[in-house]
């Protein structure tokens, strides 16, 4: 059985035409602002010696990480993510004493 008519249709054929710019979605900086805010938690985890800035540096790390793109650089990611795992490991090779929280100091 052969078919003699070609079910397509060539009245209803367009081009593609791609959309224009404009119509780009905003970039979202949430990669940029917590890879930023890794960057400067993990800073001041390695130099004030606290704890529990080292924790949220691997926190906004790691959400910098999980949020990238294939065409973000990498490089910076990544060692932003070892720069506040290297600020946990010294504040707890420093004093390796559980973390208290900021706020048990005060009432003391």
């Amino acid at each position: 059985m052969q078919l003699t008519s070609d079910p397509r249709r060539a009245d209803r054929e367009r081009k593609f035409k791609p959309p224009p710019p404009s119509a780009a979605p905003a970039d979202d900086l949430t990669t940029d602002y917590m890879n930023i805010l890794g960057m400067v938690f993990s800073m001041c985890g390695l130099m004030m010696r606290l704890k529990w800035c080292a924790w949220t540096a691997v926190f906004c790390s790691s959400i910098s990480f999980a949020n990238s793109r294939v065409s973000d650089d990498t490089k910076q990611i990544v060692s932003s993510f070892m720069l506040s795992i290297s600020a946990v490991v010294m504040s707890y090779l420093q004093n390796p004493a559980p973390m208290s929280p900021p706020w048990a100091a005060l009432s003391n």
